[in-house]
């Protein structure tokens, strides 16, 4: 596969004080940080959001929390019925979103919305189609956690690079930001984690133009609930293969 040079998709001009920034936050079993994440993206500093929270059938009292403190807070919360995963979610609110570039934000408190901005950036001025937030790039902070988890995601993202032909650091990231008429291109198949290489796949295909901005990281234990296993990494491997290779 060819890598993108000048995006298929028509330009449009955007400047970041009418932008419409539509955010979509995954959510599953965080009663303890949901209305701590939307309190921060709305807090970010950026004028013009929508924000679309998706609960995939939480049974920690998450839909407890979401329908009592934060519908009034946000522009539409969706509710699964039953448990399908991430991929599942952000497919929701995809097909809900009507802002001018489209961003997921995960319900951990692992990425931080003020940094939305910076990956706005190249969007609004370099003729970007989709930024991806890399975890392995610029010096911004870093919590250290798991050795193995670090070494997946860059043999995946390695593999998915071999596949898409693009040199990205950091294919498994949570933030990825797209014009909006890129998302609306792209059908998501895959229901849980294995979102993140068919996603890439899938926009090298359109031949998208892509940029990488260096953010930070607060990652999570799985004492503090993280939800990644061993088998969304062989599920990531399958996708890698199967979208890489079949249109």
């Amino acid at each position: 596969m060819q890598p993108p040079g000048q995006s298929h998709f028509p330009t449009r001009q955007l400047e970041l004080s009418t932008v419409k920034l539509s955010i979509v936050i995954p959510c599953y079993n965080e009663r303890e940080s949901i209305h701590k994440i939307v309190a921060a993206v709305k807090s970010c500093g950026l004028e013009h959001l929508e924000i679309i929270v998706v609960d995939d059938c939480s049974t920690d009292g998450t839909v407890q929390v979401l329908r009592a403190e934060i519908e009034p807070l946000v522009d539409k919360v969706i509710y699964h019925q039953v448990n399908q995963g991430k991929g599942a979610a952000l497919r929701s609110g995809f097909q809900n979103v009507t802002g001018d570039i489209v961003a997921i934000q995960d319900a951990d408190m692992e990425y931080d919305p003020r940094e939305l901005r910076d990956l706005m950036v190249p969007i609004l001025e370099h003729g970007a189609d989709v930024v991806f937030g890399s975890r392995f790039q610029g010096g911004r902070p870093h919590r250290v956690v798991y050795f193995w988890h670090m070494l997946g995601n860059r043999f995946l993202t390695f593999m998915s690079n071999c596949f898409t032909n693009l040199n990205l650091t950091d294919m498994e990231t949570c933030y990825k930001i797209f014009r909006g008429e890129v998302i609306a291109q792209v059908r998501i198949q895959e229901n849980r984690f294995g979102f993140e290489p068919e996603i890439t796949a899938k926009i090298a295909r359109l031949r998208c133009v892509v940029y990488e901005v260096g953010i930070s990281y607060r990652g999570r234990t799985y004492e503090e609930g993280k939800k990644i296993g061993w088998k969304d990494g062989f599920r990531a491997l399958y996708a890698i293969i199967r979208y890489g290779l079949f249109p």
